[in-house]
């Protein structure tokens, strides 16, 4: 299950340490496993990144502009 978010703004509000124009991309990927319809554990990749203006607040905060993640979980449904 590929994943791709694009954030953007159309104006800058530095006190939410947002940028004006594309903020932030994510990608993602993740592998289900449907023992049932209702019940289904998965694993996954995420990787995001900053942006711009966006990126320059995060540094100016000591924030890093680059995440990798690593997922587990459960789908359930009832």
């Amino acid at each position: 299950q590929p994943k791709l978010e694009v954030s953007a703004a159309l104006q800058e509000v530095e006190e939410l340490g947002i940028g004006s124009g594309l903020n932030d991309i994510e990608l993602g990927f993740r592998v289900r496993y449907e023992i049932t319809r209702k019940f289904a554990p998965y694993v996954g990749i995420s990787w995001s990144r900053s942006l711009g203006n966006t990126a320059d607040f995060a540094r100016a905060e000591g924030e890093d502009v680059d995440n990798l993640a690593f997922l587990t979980g459960i789908r359930f449904a009832f």
